[in-house]
């Protein structure tokens, strides 16, 4: 338990019987009337943002989400197979709270694993990975009708859009939060 002057941004609190982590907070007291704090919460599992207004003071039951250092390893059927970097626990990861974040993952690839009694919350890519392209159509010099990029196909099987100058077989650096071409890697 905590109160409402304990919280922290990236906190994550019990209401209601969901999880919510703070993404905003703010102490208010005004010239009347007793002091409050106004927060943004983020449903950890839906994703659903709502502002929440709390007296000053007020106890809110926290949860302890513990985040580990886990290895990607397989996709066993329609799941994802992680392990424990410390205590070489495999942990099995079902597709739904994956999400997007298999279009960027390869097997042996470093992930931040997020759990709530014993319960997988949500998993954390880094920014940015590096993935090679696999299949691109050639570049037409001039071509612009497409703004300068084309589609292109990475290891993992995700199509993102790259520069008409990428060929197939080059190294690329994607973000994992928008799916967009960074930057071309050279080795």
């Amino acid at each position: 338990m905590a109160t409402t002057n304990d919280l922290k941004n990236g906190m994550v609190l019990k209401l209601e019987n969901q999880l919510w982590t703070v993404v905003e907070f703010l102490h208010v007291k005004p010239g009347k009337g007793p002091a409050f704090v106004r927060t943004k919460l983020k449903n950890v599992l839906s994703g659903k943002t709502v502002d929440k207004t709390f007296n000053a003071g007020v106890k809110v039951e926290t949860a302890n989400v513990d985040k580990r250092d886990m290895q990607y390893l397989y996709k066993d059927g329609e799941d994802f197979v992680f392990m424990d970097d410390q205590t070489f626990e495999q942990v099995m990861v079902m597709k739904d709270v994956v999400g997007d974040a298999a279009h960027y993952m390869l097997e042996g690839q470093s992930a931040i694993i997020a759990m709530h009694e014993g319960q997988v919350l949500y998993i954390e890519l880094p920014p940015s990975v590096v993935l090679e392209v696999t299949y691109t159509e050639p570049g037409l010099q001039g071509d612009r009708s497409s703004a300068g990029t084309k589609p292109a196909t990475l290891e993992t099987g995700y199509e993102i859009q790259v520069p008409l100058f990428l060929e197939q077989g080059t190294k690329v650096k994607v973000d994992t939060r928008t799916g967009e071409y960074i930057s071309r890697v050279t080795d």
